[in-house]
Order: C-alpha cells, then sequence, then structure tokens
C-alpha cells in the first residue's frame, strides 16, 4: 500500500475514538525502507511522506485533532489527511471506543486483536447464546465446555428435565426423548447508527453490525409469554441472539419439533454435531431468511435412503443409531468449532458459512464445505405448490448463442455452468453426490462421472447395471466433460418423481384425444407383450417389456406441452418421472427413461438438446436392428486438430477409430464414431466400443460422438486378453466386448461402396439464437406428421432448465420393435430392398 495521493485533502470523518494500528499488527519502521506492518495474514510495507511520523501517534491515545496537532508545525496537515484516510480504508487504522479501552482488550488482548483482524468489535456486552443438548451428550459438560471457551451462555434453568432419549431406539409413549432444552431467545435489534456514510469510522465495539444477522430486526417476534415462550423451553425473545443445539444426529426426531419452535419464534440456531469421528458444524437455520432444518433433511435422507430400511424394520422414529465413536479430545474439537460459530455470529460476522454444514474428519483433519440451499418448494417454509409448474404452457423465447463450443451452441459456456451449480455437489446436503474423473484410461479422454444414474434405479426392477449407471459427461475440454457430467446427474434427480406434480386419475378411453397412449412413446410390439413374462426376469431395467395398458384401467396422467400442436395433452405420469409407484400393485403399464431427457443452460438449450437426443437414438436404432451398411465419415477432412488428436491417443492404446453417418428421413446429421482393439487374435473380441452424437452442423455431431466413445471407452482400455481387466461388471457389455468383432458384425464397419460423407454434406442454415434452431426442427418434426411435446421438468431447488421431449412414433434404440418407422424408413431411405421381418432383426439389445 502506497498510502501518499492526496487527492483526498481532508481526515476522513471520524464519530469520536482514539485512532490505533489494529491490534492484530505489528507496526515497525525502518529508517530509509518504509513502516513494515507484520500481521498472521503477511507483511505490507506502508510508504509515503507522513507515515513514519504517524506510526509513532499511533498509538491509541490520540483522537484525530490530537494526532494533526502532536504530528508537528512542520508537518503538512494535507498529507497527514490523505495517509490517515488511506490508512483507515485499508483497515490498518481503527478508532477505539474509549468507555471500553483497557477493558476487554487488557484482560484478553488476543482475543481483541483477533476481533480486530475480523473487522468485527467482538461479541457485544449484552449478547447471550442459548443451548439445547439432545441425544447422548451429557448437558452440563456441555455448558462447562461452552463457558470454559467464554461463550455468554444463558444461565442454566432451575427446571427439571426428562430422561434423555436414547437415539436409535425406538420412540416409546413416556420415554422421555424431549431433547434436554437450555433457554435461547429471539434476535437483538444492532444499535448502530444506520445513517452513518461510507466515510465515517465507528469506534470498535459501538455496535454489532446487522449484517451479521441478516436484517434480524424485520423477522417477527412474539412478544413475551407467546409462542416462543412457551415452545419446549424457549425464552423469551431478546435474551438471546442465537441458540446452539447439540444432536447425535441430524436426522433425529426432536429436532422437528425443535425447528418448528425456532421458526415460531423467528430464532436462529446453530446446529452441531460434536461426536463422531466425523465433526459437523451448521448450519445456522434463520427462520425466513435461509433454509429450514427441513430443507436441509431432505438431501440428507436422500442420501442415507439404505438406512430407512433399518429403522422402518426396527420401528424407529429416527435413523438407527451406530456405537458413540469419539475420543474425549474429537468432542471437545467439536463444542469449540461450535463456540467459534457462536461467537463469530454474536459478534456480527457475515459470511456464507452460515449456510452451510462444515465437517472435518478428526482422523485426515479434512474440513469440507458442504452448502445447504433453500427448496423454495419447501412444505416447511415453501410452497409446495411450485411442482405445479410442469403445468404450465411451454413458452420458449430468445436466446441468443453465448457459447459456440466444438460439441454444441448454448446459451452460456461449461465454465459458467459449473460456476453456476457447482455448489449442488455434495454427498451431504446436495442432489449430486460426487463430480469425479472416471476411474480408467487416460486422462485426456476427458470422461467424468457424476452420482449414480437414477434413470436406472429409481422405480425399476432388475439389476441397476449397465455402462450408464453413473451419470456421465463427455467433451473436447475436461470444464466441458465436468459439466456434462454435472448437468446430466442434475437432470436425472430433477426427473424423479417426488408428489408435487400435476396429475390427473382418469382412463385412457374417458380422457379421448387428449391422452397419449404409452405405447405410442415406448413402442413394444405385440409380440414383445405376449413373451414379457418369459423375457423380463433377470434383465435389466432399460430391457424390461411394460404391461399393456388396457383402455378401462384408470392411471395417473400428467400434462405435456406440444409444441406443434400448441395445446397440452396427458401422457402417463409414469412415463414421464422416475419412481412413480405403481398404479396398480404388480403392474407397470409405462416406465420413464431417460430418452429425449436433457438439462442446459436454459430451457431453449434443454429443449434443443433433448430433441437432438432422440433424432440420435431414433437414427441408432434403424441402423442397429436392421443392420444396414452406413457411409464412412470422412475424418480427415474435417481437419479438427482434436479429431486427429483423439485418433493419435487411440493408437496408442492399440486401437483404431472410424465413424459411420447414420443420418436417416429427418436430415439432421446423426453421427456414429467407434474404436476397437487391434493387437487380438484373429477372432478374439476386439473390445468394441460406439458413441452418437446428433446436430444440426455436421462437425458437431461429429465431435459429439468422438467425445461419447472417449467416454466409454475406460471400461475397456485396461482389459487383457483373457478376459479380465475391464472398468464394469455388466453382463451384456462384457459379452460384446470379449466376443464382438467387425468381421461378426460388418454393420460396424462402413459401406465401401458408398461414398464417404465430408464436412459439405447435410447443411442446415447456421442461426446465432437457439430459439431459431427451435422453429427450425419443430417445423421438420410438423412436415414429418409427427407431435413435438415437451415437459419442463427445472426444479425449484436445483435451478438447472431440465426438459424432457417427446415425438411419439421417434424410436428409442433400446429394443422396441412395434411396427412403424424401425420397419419403413430403412426402405423409403433406399438402404433395404426390402423391410427386415421381425425374426431377422439384430438379436443383440443396444445396450448403453
Amino acid at each position: 500500500m502506497t498510502p501518499d495521493d492526496t487527492s483526498e485533502a481532508r481526515p476522513p470523518r471520524i464519530r469520536g475514538g482514539l485512532l490505533a494500528f489494529r491490534r492484530h499488527l505489528r507496526v515497525e519502521e525502518v529508517p530509509g525502507r518504509g513502516t513494515f506492518v507484520l500481521s498472521e495474514r503477511g507483511l505490507r510495507v506502508l510508504a509515503g511522506r507522513s507515515v513514519g511520523r504517524l506510526a509513532a501517534l499511533l498509538d491509541g491515545t490520540r483522537d484525530v485533532a490530537s494526532v494533526l496537532r502532536d504530528a508537528g508545525p512542520d508537518t503538512d496537515a494535507r498529507a497527514i489527511g490523505a495517509d490517515l484516510t488511506a490508512l483507515i480504508t485499508a483497515g490498518v487504522v481503527a478508532a477505539r471506543d474509549p468507555a471500553r479501552q483497557g477493558t476487554g482488550a487488557a484482560a484478553d488482548p488476543a482475543a481483541a486483536a483477533y476481533w480486530d483482524a475480523a473487522g468485527l468489535p467482538g461479541p457485544t456486552a449484552g449478547a447471550r447464546i442459548g443451548l439445547i443438548v439432545t441425544g447422548r451428550s451429557d448437558p452440563a459438560a456441555v455448558r462447562g465446555e461452552l463457558a470454559a471457551l467464554q461463550v455468554p451462555l444463558l444461565p442454566e434453568p432451575g427446571a427439571g428435565r426428562g430422561a434423555p432419549h436414547r437415539p436409535g431406539h425406538p420412540a416409546r409413549p413416556g420415554a422421555g426423548d424431549a431433547p434436554r432444552r437450555q433457554p435461547g431467545a429471539g434476535l437483538p435489534r444492532a444499535s448502530g447508527d444506520a445513517s452513518a456514510g461510507a466515510g465515517e469510522v465507528h469506534p470498535a465495539g459501538d455496535a454489532v453490525p446487522s449484517v451479521g444477522r441478516e436484517q434480524d430486526a424485520g423477522v417477527p417476534r412474539p412478544s413475551g409469554g407467546g409462542a416462543a415462550a412457551g415452545a419446549e423451553g424457549l425464552c423469551p425473545p431478546g435474551d438471546a441472539v442465537l441458540d446452539i443445539v447439540v444432536c447425535d444426529d441430524y436426522l433425529a426426531a426432536p429436532l422437528r419439533d425443535i425447528d418448528a419452535a425456532h421458526r415460531a419464534a423467528g430464532r436462529p440456531w446453530l446446529l452441531v454435531r460434536p461426536g463422531g469421528p466425523v465433526l459437523w458444524t451448521g448450519p445456522v437455520l434463520r427462520p425466513g431468511q435461509g433454509p429450514c432444518w427441513s430443507c436441509l433433511t431432505y438431501w440428507l435422507r436422500e442420501h442415507r435412503a439404505a438406512e430407512r430400511v433399518l429403522q422402518d424394520a426396527l420401528g424407529l422414529a429416527e435413523p438407527p443409531a451406530p456405537p458413540e465413536t469419539s475420543l474425549a479430545a474429537t468432542r471437545s474439537l467439536g463444542l469449540r468449532l461450535a463456540a467459534l460459530e457462536a461467537l463469530k455470529w454474536a459478534a456480527g460476522h457475515s459470511y456464507e458459512g452460515p449456510d452451510a454444514v462444515h465437517t472435518l474428519d478428526t482422523l485426515t483433519l479434512e474440513g469440507r464445505r458442504h452448502t445447504v440451499t433453500r427448496r423454495p418448494q419447501c412444505p416447511e417454509c415453501g410452497d409446495p405448490s411450485l411442482g405445479s409448474r410442469a403445468g404450465a404452457p411451454v413458452v420458449l423465447a430468445p436466446r441468443p448463442k453465448g457459447f459456440r463450443g466444438a460439441t454444441g451452441h448454448r446459451a452460456v459456456g461449461p465454465q459458467e455452468v459449473l460456476d453456476r451449480y457447482g455448489h449442488l455437489v455434495s454427498d451431504i446436503t446436495g442432489p449430486v453426490a460426487e463430480l469425479r474423473r472416471a476411474p480408467h484410461g487416460p486422462a485426456a479422454l476427458n470422461a467424468f462421472v457424476a452420482g449414480h444414474n437414477l434413470a436406472l434405479t429409481a422405480g425399476t426392477s432388475g439389476p441397476a447395471t449397465g455402462l450408464r449407471q453413473f451419470a456421465g459427461g463427455k467433451g473436447t475440454t475436461e470444464a466441458e466433460a465436468r459439466a456434462g457430467a454435472l448437468c446430466e446427474a442434475l437432470e436425472r434427480r430433477s426427473g424423479v418423481f417426488d408428489g408435487t406434480e400435476p396429475k390427473v386419475r382418469d382412463t385412457l378411453r374417458a380422457l379421448g384425444a387428449d391422452a397419449v397412449p404409452p405405447n405410442a412413446v415406448q413402442l413394444y410390439a405385440e409380440r414383445q407383450y405376449r413373451e414379457r413374462a418369459a423375457w423380463n426376469p433377470g434383465r435389466p431395467g432399460y430391457e424390461h417389456v411394460c404391461d399393456p395398458l388396457p383402455a378401462g384401467e384408470p392411471i395417473d396422467w400428467s400434462p405435456v406441452w406440444s409444441l406443434t400442436g400448441r395445446r397440452h395433452l396427458l401422457l402417463p405420469t409414469a412415463l414421464l418421472y422416475y419412481g412413480v409407484p405403481d398404479s396398480v400393485a404388480g403392474r407397470r403399464h409405462a416406465r420413464a427413461d431417460s430418452n429425449g431427457c436433457a438439462a442446459g443452460s436454459s430451457l431453449e438449450d434443454a429443449v434443443l438438446q433433448g430433441f437432438l437426443e432422440l433424432v440420435e437414438r431414433d437414427a441408432v436404432a434403424l441402423w442397429w436392428y436392421n443392420r444396414t451398411r452406413q457411409p464412412a465419415l470422412d475424418l480427415d477432412a474435417f481437419g479438427d486438430p482434436w479429431l486427429a488428436g483423439v485418433r493419435d491417443l487411440h493408437a496408442g492404446l492399440h486401437r483404431e477409430v472410424w465413424a459411420l453417418d447414420l443420418t436417416a428421413d429427418l436430415g439432421i446429421p446423426v453421427v456414429a464414431a467407434l474404436s476397437r482393439r487391434t493387437d487380438r487374435p484373429a477372432g478374439a473380441g476386439e473390445d468394441i466400443v460406439f458413441g452418437f452424437g446428433a446436430h444440426l452442423d455436421l462437425g458437431v455431431a461429429v465431435r459429439r460422438a468422438v467425445a461419447e466413445m472417449n467416454q466409454l471407452a475406460p471400461a475397456v482400455v485396461d482389459a487383457r486378453a483373457d478376459g479380465t481387466g475391464y472398468g464394469l461388471d455388466d453382463p451384456a457389455a462384457l459379452a460384446w466386448w470379449r466376443g464382438a468383432t467387425t468381421g461378426g458384425h460388418p454393420y460396424l464397419l462402413a459401406d465401401p461402396e458408398a461414398k464417404p460423407t465430408g464436412p459439405g454434406d447435410h447443411p442446415f442454415p447456421v442461426h446465432a439464437d437457439l430459439k431459431d434452431d427451435l422453429d427450425l426442427i419443430t417445423g421438420l418434426v410438423a412436415a414429418a406428421g409427427l407431435d413435438l411435446l415437451v415437459l419442463d421438468q427445472t426444479r425449484p431447488d436445483i435451478g438447472l432448465p431440465v426438459a424432457r421431449v417427446l415425438v411419439p412414433g421417434l424410436r428409442p434404440f433400446w429394443r422396441r420393435l412395434a411396427p412403424g418407422r424401425l420397419y419403413d424408413v430403412p426402405v423409403r431411405l433406399g438402404r433395404l430392398a426390402a423391410t427386415t421381418e421381425y425374426d431377422a432383426l439384430n438379436p443383440l439389445s443396444m445396450f448403453i
């Protein structure tokens, strides 16, 4: 810092107080070198015409007038004023309250220095902290530890308390599972002068800044004797700035009543778990101004769903408790962290920490921050009706393409998406438990995974295996792949049924033209229905054949919006959301899958990507099940350094890469990229992997297909010739990798008679706005006699735009063999001379 700018001639306006360097600073003048200011955060050198002279005067015994007087008659007052302004603005000098001079600082100068370093006056003299103890912790021991740490606790009430609740044991009437509560109460208004301007300096300690309590004075609080006074031991308002609530488990049953009492009182509370090998501190739950306990526990329960089975089996009111696992040192550390947070809160500290769970692993000393977000649709603190937004018409707006990446055109780029939604990754408080690089293969493959694929696990039967058992991301860069994995995980999470979705129960016959039969989308053949009892057992969920829907059987239906017809239609709720309970026990007429689901930086982006996936998978089905020979993609002609690098990378892994043009009757470019081992003996499995891509720009479609191929490649790069070393245990995939060869499956190779496709083929207009692309595809769909349906699945608590797009008649790439495009389009395009018979279709189902 160089405080010698004399543009500000006057010293700052100071509301009383004695000027001094802040207590956490050591100031030393070195003649000819400047004034050195040392703190725990580092070293600064101050230079200026009068800084050295000021340093000796700023000892806490002078106000502004005294400093100017004692600086000497030969000192430039304007320079003194400028240097004082710079020192104060930089946070090096502060005004101290003469009335408090020498009290707290003399008693504990280190504490005074700590609060000075934080820019805070420290807890106000009247601040009081309430204490509520639940679970196995001893209230007297907790109180003693916190008191020893100078936490200003309210006095312990004289009233007795019931027997302690025993976590993990069945709740029984009269068992005394009420929390052991120490009193706490509402928030006092900060006493500072709100009219003070930015150029004024207040004496440290004369007020508690209101920013630390989020305008808490406006929180409604009952008057004495109101709800707070009778709420299980909470004291009347005005007694405490915060309650510390100690528990063994953030899902403990007593916390529900504690939360309700604090919300009724408008009083913040700090939740802590000082026991166990991992200590939990926070959040500070602030009624009306952040997430509530129910918001927090929604995601906690999601991550601990397996415990619910045991809890229900044992008849417990809360999750079963494991044996206590802690040391005296770890318990003390947990309480010390709680004390620190409470003291910071009482001092008015404002930062992002209050809305987070902070964990500390006592074995590794690794600390992590888990953001807790408020759920706008929370039934306790929000509006549950927000879930009905899916029933509104879908309105698409102009959306300029702010990012034109190698694998797509988006409203914003991948890094901005990560910055916006990265806080949702947490194995404690987030909808996505993890975001990490795929565990096998070179980093240059840019393959990332993010939590389990809920499209395969929510409400399905059969083994949860497959190449897609995790949400995944791909791209030409790490940022693209990370953003893709995060978005896919959030997309799957947004599609899970939670009961707030709009729906109506009726029959297909009664709904008539307003309803779309489930098989118009699923496209099972009648023969598949007849043989489903023999087909389904032991197969993964994506291969299951659902039950046919009788026209007179009532089921739940939910609305979707037709972009082509500009009206609502109804589809089975179970076809639109993952995990919908069966309408009739043991019968499943529809099953939601991820086909056509997409997330995006905007709803327009999501709708476009979802539609392109439908086109892609329809084209894949036409090729795969008919086993047609397709033209090659001339990869060299694209002159793309990234494509060349990928081919070199695979060559270094003893693999070769090629691509096929799968573009079908809609004309939108669709590409398959394939890679196989080249060092295996003749007849041995070639570890063939493939990926697919579709886009209005052929070059983008090629890169998407190659990137998806890279995403799946880690499963095979470490495979050995003896059939071991694969990264997955999916039976269908393993059978393919170990046995499939291009010789045995010639449709995997390019048609030698067809001209290779190059960059000039399949042209489409280039638009600057996503809305223009959507208008174009809506016209294409209508011209093909099809209907473009959209369901907005954006969840208020996640915020990432998510759309489910459906075009009845377009074929999924799973084994859906009903009459229609699967048989007709290859003949119409001249790929086949005659329709493929049902029994002549590829017996291998698509398995990715």
